[in-house]
């Protein structure tokens, strides 16, 4: 498994993240953000799509203050209380800040064209409007995150390009929640929302307990033509 190491930017040590490479160079990069079940296999899955793509992939653990190199599935309760937990113990403000650090490696990798936007599922997906609204990421998206409603107020200091995935039947986005978002984002040119139909949160997530291949296929075309546009 491919790795790098990052310093973190508060100096009190290092993550690792794995990383995948296109076929063809100079490149952009992409920052993946994960779930709360860490760089798992979904994860590197998702990175070596997004290689496969034309970018290069990067996906820092930021679970690593806690225990470093969490991989978890969503196969068991078990698991799912282990991801929770690690999730409620998470400092987010932390885990952006490690992001802002992985964004500035990715920009400098041998093979990249300086370009870098992010991309994040579930808290990840939170991680990437909070970028959006808090780093000079050149991109953002976000698949079906979490608690994004309560981030609305930075709605003004987003000055790049943001499209976001949300599930209509999203278990962990009410939909006050969801139409609070729809009409927070109105208007804004650099953001695009778009709710997919009957379909619950992780819908993308190929294999996963909510995996629809249509609305996956229609969200991950979108994405694409985002990245194109925006990294090269």
């Amino acid at each position: 498994m491919p790795e790098i190491t990052i310093q973190a930017s508060d100096g009190s040590g290092s993550f690792s993240a794995y990383l995948a490479m296109p076929k063809t160079l100079p490149a952009g990069a992409v920052v993946m953000i994960q779930e709360i079940f860490g760089v798992n296999h979904a994860m590197r899955a998702l990175s070596d799509w997004v290689a496969d793509m034309g970018f290069i992939a990067i996906s820092p653990d930021l679970f690593w203050r806690q225990e470093p190199g969490v991989q978890l599935t969503d196969g068991s309760k078990a698991e799912w209380d282990r991801a929770f937990a690690l999730m409620n113990g998470f400092d987010q403000q932390k885990g952006v800040e490690d992001l802002k650090a992985t964004l500035a490696v990715a920009r400098t990798l041998p093979g990249s064209n300086g370009k870098a936007g992010t991309m994040g599922f579930c808290l990840g997906g939170r991680l990437a409007f909070m970028m959006a609204t808090d780093s000079d990421a050149d991109c953002n998206i976000s698949y079906y995150g979490v608690g994004i409603d309560g981030l609305l107020e930075g709605r003004e200091r987003i000055a790049r390009p943001l499209l976001m995935h949300i599930a209509e039947l999203d278990r962990f986005v009410p939909e006050a929640a969801r139409k609070a978002i729809q009409a927070g984002l109105e208007g804004n040119a650099h953001a695009a929302v778009h709710v997919y139909p009957a379909v619950d949160h992780a819908f993308a997530r190929m294999g996963g307990h909510s995996w629809d291949g249509r609305a996956a296929t229609i969200a991950n075309g979108r994405t694409a033509q985002l990245l194109a546009e925006t990294l090269g």
